[in-house]
């Protein structure tokens, strides 16, 4: 299969280019498009042969479900059976965002987009090519992360090319992505609201617009089964065993330098502020520690960059849990399969 790059700059002016990709969904191809998190891999939500191309495009296990994509609010009337009002609150604070909400579904959905469940995730992106795809195919588009099953979430063009080039028919290249990682997931079928995910909208950000919210068990234990699209499976790993490490950055150059004497390429994951402390094979920053956004937009190029360093292990920062960095520490916790090194191990 050959893949079409189709390069778009500006959605208003490139009319055709999107008309072009908007036919391939209708027709029940699969297209990968920029949002403002990462790059999607898009499908009808409606056609269980469209939306099976998805998961046979990322090998990714057909009980994942997968977040449907709108471009209007009164799409959402025809997929959720009821939307409370806490909920309502969240969509007029937060969307279009990286925010996706949980509801009980309406019947016409494909049973494979929502892995079975009576629930469907829903969110309207906040990128001017994602919202003008969407409505140009005027169809809710499902749309997990444009990458194979496991690698890191491509942030480029690129990124998805180098993992589903041949795969599927059609990339939109709307260039970088801002945010950087996925949406923060909610389910809104309980009386109190639960992150099934963190991501782009913090839990702060939330309890200011509806108060208190709880948080899936599956984000505090790993032995736990989440229940949110893209959670329930080893995420975001580069090729090399990834390790945390819970101390001084002088720890990790100790660990790094223990490999290195047993001759293994060592790379570190870090940030500006503690780049030129390591020694290491490949030293990799993923933005700033005192801006955690930067973090957030980098982390997963960084993650990709140590498979073309052909590292052998890698060592990471660990980073606070408050804001953002909920969503951060989730990435790499899943990226190192929860391995974390402290001082008294």
């Amino acid at each position: 299969m050959k893949t079409n790059i189709l390069r778009i700059d500006n959605p208003i002016e490139d009319i055709q280019r999107i008309e072009e990709a908007a036919a391939l969904l209708r027709s029940d191809e699969v297209v990968a498009f920029p949002t403002e998190t990462v790059y999607g891999l898009g499908a009808n939500a409606k056609s269980d042969e469209a939306v099976k191309k998805i998961f046979e495009a990322k090998g990714r296990p057909s009980d994942n479900p997968l977040i449907v994509h709108i471009s209007d609010t009164a799409q959402l009337e025809g997929l959720a059976k009821n939307v409370p009002d806490k909920a309502r609150l969240l969509i007029d604070a937060f969307w279009p965002g990286p925010l996706t909400l949980v509801f009980l579904k309406n019947e016409g959905l494909s049973e494979t987009a929502t892995a079975g469940l009576d629930t469907v995730a829903v969110r309207m992106p906040n990128h001017p090519l994602a919202l003008a795809l969407i409505e140009a195919a005027d169809l809710p588009i499902a749309a997990p992360s444009a990458n194979l099953s496991g690698k890191p979430s491509p942030t480029t063009a690129e990124h998805v090319a180098k993992d589903l080039n041949g795969r599927i028919r059609c990339i939109v290249d709307g260039g970088e992505t801002g945010v950087g990682l996925e949406s923060t997931v909610v389910d809104c079928t309980e009386e109190i609201p639960v992150i099934l995910r963190p991501g782009g909208v913090t839990k702060e950000a939330i309890e200011k617009v509806i108060g208190s919210v709880g948080e899936d068990p599956a984000l505090r234990n790993a032995s736990d089964i989440p229940k949110s699209p893209g959670m329930k499976y080893t995420h975001y790993a580069p090729d090399a065993p990834f390790v945390l490490v819970d101390g001084s950055r002088e720890l990790i150059q100790q660990l790094v330098n223990g490999k290195r004497q047993q001759g293994h390429r060592v790379g570190v994951l870090t940030t500006e502020e503690n780049a030129d402390f390591f020694d290491a094979d490949s030293v990799i920053v993923c933005g700033k520690r005192q801006a955690l956004e930067t973090v957030a937009a980098g982390l997963y190029d960084a993650l990709r960059a140590f498979d073309d360093e052909k590292v052998d292990f890698i060592y990471g920062e660990l980073f606070p849990t408050t804001g953002i960095g909920s969503a951060i520490m989730n990435r790499l916790l899943k990226a190192a399969g929860h391995n974390i090194y402290r001082s008294e191990d």
